[in-house]
């Protein structure tokens, strides 16, 4: 029986559609970082309504576990090799030492978690746990990471303490709650027009 060439050739992991996703996750991620910088009034109660989370999250859920994370993992990349893609537009290898890096670690994690979720269930509710269950991994990770880097080599000053390091999380964490959600839900109703995520 005569096979197609393309039922004779293995898939290719990346398609140049695939490279593309990962590439604009990547600029939404440096956009998400620095969003107060080019929309001003984001900034509610002296809390910057940053949406790196959202886009991390958002990764995961359209283009799926491992090229959500391989979006991430571009997103870090490139801030390390210097290009200011960072909160504040900071850039540099020296950005690992900084105490909030562990957030950034953490986005690639979250992206593929988000993405292992929905790809196991299709259905609403999974794409707004996927994207719950991704905000609480980053909140985690994230402030115990900080806490760790402020007291092992950021000097923090002795009152700082584990308690203040999670009471330094409760202002952004409404809205960190409302976006996941949010992700979810828009997350759910596009993800049937995109076939990106069969292709890696």
């Amino acid at each position: 029986m005569m096979t197609t060439a393309s039922e004779g050739r293995p898939q290719s992991k990346f398609s140049t559609l695939s490279i593309v996703y990962s590439g604009m996750f990547a600029a939404l991620m440096m956009i998400g970082a620095n969003i107060t910088s080019f929309i001003p009034f984001l900034v509610v109660g002296g809390v910057p309504i940053t949406l790196q989370t959202f886009f991390a999250v958002l990764s995961g859920l359209l283009l799926g576990s491992r090229l959500g994370a391989l979006s991430m993992t571009v997103y870090m990349m490139v801030g390390l090799a210097g290009a200011p893609v960072f909160a504040k537009f900071q850039g540099g290898f020296g950005q690992i030492l900084s105490p909030t890096f562990g957030f950034i670690v953490t986005f690639i994690l979250i992206a593929y978690v988000a993405g292992k979720i929905v790809e196991r269930k299709n259905t609403l509710p999974s794409y707004i746990i996927a994207s719950l269950v991704a905000t609480a991994i980053n909140y985690l990770l994230g402030t115990n990471w900080m806490y760790v880097a402020y007291k092992v080599w950021a000097a923090a000053p002795e009152v700082f303490t584990y308690k203040i390091a999670w009471l330094w999380m409760i202002p952004p964490l409404p809205k960190d709650i409302v976006l996941a959600v949010l992700a979810g839900i828009f997350a759910f109703r596009i993800s049937k027009h995109l076939k990106v995520r069969h292709s890696f």
